[in-house]
């Protein structure tokens, strides 16, 4: 009979953390009886002395507009470091961190993260603490949801900031790049380039030509249009080309990527002739208040994590589909990133209204194009 539920918030911050804390606490508590305990950033909080710390719905008033996770997460930290240094046995760890959890009295998890963080949890489910996972991330890239929450809050700001360097593009007849999170998954770019208005978008699912979106910032000039607007992901690459990389870590720190913004903007101004800016939005676009989907998303996945969990049911992420909350094997969520296809209807939609993804066919999808 559970008794006690542990919260683990893992991997990136996300808009709408607190608020799923906030309604799995107000959830288990008020509806249940149960005990929530909060294990403070992240797994890291199970290796050593365990640093944890009760929740009550006193603990979290206010958290609904509040971002980022009031218990702390890491992307890396020494329970990472330790399963990839190979000086110890994975099983090692995990028994610590479960030994751990013991001790503490929690009898089953709710573990928000992404992939890696659900992959780490899965383990612990096999290993007998029941878990349920809670998808969150701002890349939208998690397998077996049709949202995570985070990426509307995200893809607000994207949108805005394209709203924004719109005026003085014009104002400057400049090109302006957007360089947006997305690491393996085009969705934040997409998404905003078209709400936005960008001209081109570059994503990591379809590597790109300069040339062409020299040819397509020449193409605007001709119709009258001196200036042009660019979205590119993080991760987007030209075709045989590669990522690009701010740091491409070490032993302690995972590569970052980042600089495709810039490039672009060389690149275009060199065979353009053109001024072009870069813009990086970077961790703007995980930080401050999650908007009013990603509370309302947000708190719907933490009350029905807790739900799952008083069903009987593990080893299971909760899950947005055709506007209902259902669950799903924790093993079919990560077992494959959620990318762009090349013949979604958004890539269609996109082309359809002019814009274009810099490929080396795109003639063939502008054939009758006018001004």
């Amino acid at each position: 009979m559970l008794r006690t539920i542990g919260l683990i918030t893992g991997g990136g911050d996300a808009p709408g953390l607190n608020a799923v804390i906030r309604a799995v606490v107000k959830t288990a508590v008020g509806e249940y009886g149960l005990r929530v305990v909060g294990i403070e950033d992240s797994f890291e909080g199970l290796i050593g002395e365990p640093r944890a710390r009760p929740l009550t719905p006193a603990d979290v008033r206010g958290l609904l507009p509040r971002g980022g996770t009031i218990l702390g997460t890491r992307n890396r930290g020494r329970f990472v470091e330790r399963l990839e240094s190979g000086a110890h046995q994975p099983k090692a760890i995990y028994n610590e961190a479960v030994e751990n959890l013991r001790r503490l009295g929690i009898d089953a998890l709710i573990v928000l993260g992404g992939e890696g963080t659900l992959t780490t949890a899965s383990e612990f489910d096999r290993l007998g603490i029941p878990v349920i996972g809670v998808p969150k991330t701002i890349d939208n890239d998690l397998a077996a949801t049709e949202m995570t929450f985070g990426f509307m809050t995200a893809l607000d700001i994207s949108t805005e900031a394209l709203d924004r360097l719109h005026t003085t593009a014009e104002s400057h007849d400049r090109v302006m790049i957007l360089e947006v999170m997305g690491r393996h998954a085009g969705w934040i770019a997409l998404h905003s380039g078209i709400s936005g208005g960008a001209d081109v978008i570059l994503i990591p699912e379809i590597p790109f030509s300069m040339r062409k979106i020299a040819d397509k910032v020449f193409e605007r000039e001709g119709c009258g249009s001196q200036f042009s607007i660019i979205v590119v992901a993080e991760g987007a690459k030209e075709v045989e080309g590669v990522e690009h990389y701010q740091d491409m870590g070490d032993d302690e720190r995972a590569p970052r990527l980042g600089g495709i913004g810039q490039h672009v903007a060389q690149e275009v101004g060199r065979l353009t002739g053109k001024e072009a800016r870069c813009v990086v939005l970077g961790h703007l676009q995980r930080g401050g208040s999650p908007n009013a989907f990603d509370r309302m998303l947000a708190t719907n996945f933490g009350s029905a994590a807790v739900r799952a969990m008083m069903r009987g049911q593990r080893g299971v992420m909760v899950a947005l589909h055709a506007a209902n909350i259902r669950t799903v094997p924790l093993a079919e969520a990560i077992a494959k990133r959620k990318t762009v296809p090349a013949d979604s209807q958004l890539i269609r939609t996109a082309r359809d209204i002019g814009v274009s993804f810099a490929t080396p066919d795109e003639d063939e999808y502008h054939k009758h194009e006018t001004c």
